[in-house]
């Protein structure tokens, strides 16, 4: 009799076992979890929606709905605010689906996850050490929209990644422009030089290049690294002959520029 009962409670707590984890979701269609999800993602209730698209693709990992809903998934974390996990599902649907319609989409949401729009600004916070500061999401930002750019100069993004790209450019030719003078500030001159030929190198086609030559100029000059200061120098008057720093070279004896 005991064994008879003791049979029948481990029974019974089975079964409340069973249907206490049933799942939320029981076969539904494809379809139907698809539309529940955007459902979800309609009333802004990302983290449920993210839930379902994930759902649905490992029930039904083929197919139109799989692949949409792995973009909606990117979509939900960057509305979200968690651009890791929206670059990871970025790169995730662009790894398995390289030639699929809408890959451009990815590319500029994924563009769109690490666009810091106060790029500029953070690099002029007064008390800040800059060298603390890593612009590895613009840099991700901008590589994304180029991509797009380059690769689907079509698509309806192209325009609008294509300005991003620009801003992001200058916003990032200007962070290193203040690091070098972070540097040059504090004597560093090695680390001030080292800061603006990045600048020249990488960043040509910016505002921020004439400024990196003239600190390239001081930095060689307060190192006593006359030849290397003088090649400086000639590139900044070929380059920019009217350049308000070149004011002053007539004064003998004096160095003719000064950046504050």
């Amino acid at each position: 009799m005991k064994h008879s009962l003791a049979l029948i409670l481990a029974l019974l707590l089975c079964g409340c076992s069973w249907f206490g984890n049933k799942e939320e979701e029981p076969n539904l269609s494809a379809s139907k979890l698809f539309s529940d999800a955007m459902g979800d993602m309609d009333d802004k209730n990302y983290e449920q929606a993210v839930k379902k698209f994930e759902t649905l693709e490992s029930r039904y990992p083929y197919g139109r709905y799989a692949e949409q809903a792995q973009l909606e998934v990117a979509y939900a974390y960057y509305k979200q605010d968690d651009a890791a996990s929206a670059t990871a599902a970025c790169d995730r649907f662009i790894k398995l689906h390289p030639t699929h319609l809408n890959v451009d989409y990815a590319y500029y949401l994924k563009g769109l996850a690490n666009f810091n729009e106060n790029l500029g600004i953070l690099a002029k916070l007064s008390g800040q050490d800059l060298t603390e500061r890593d612009p590895k999401q613009a840099r991700e930002s901008y590589d994304a929209f180029r991509e797009l750019v380059t690769r689907f100069p079509n698509s309806k993004y192209a325009e609008d990644s294509a300005a991003r790209t620009r801003y992001l450019l200058n916003g990032l030719a200007n962070y290193e422009l203040q690091v070098a003078r972070y540097y040059i500030k504090r004597k560093a001159y090695v680390a001030a030089v080292n800061r603006a030929q990045y600048v020249v190198k990488y960043y040509q086609q910016t505002p921020s290049t004439e400024e990196a030559l003239l600190i390239m100029i001081q930095a060689y000059d307060a190192l006593g690294m006359t030849d290397l200061r003088n090649d400086a120098e000639r590139v900044m008057k070929h380059n920019f002959p009217n350049s308000n720093y070149l004011s002053g070279s007539a004064d003998s004896g004096k160095s003719w520029w000064k950046l504050w």
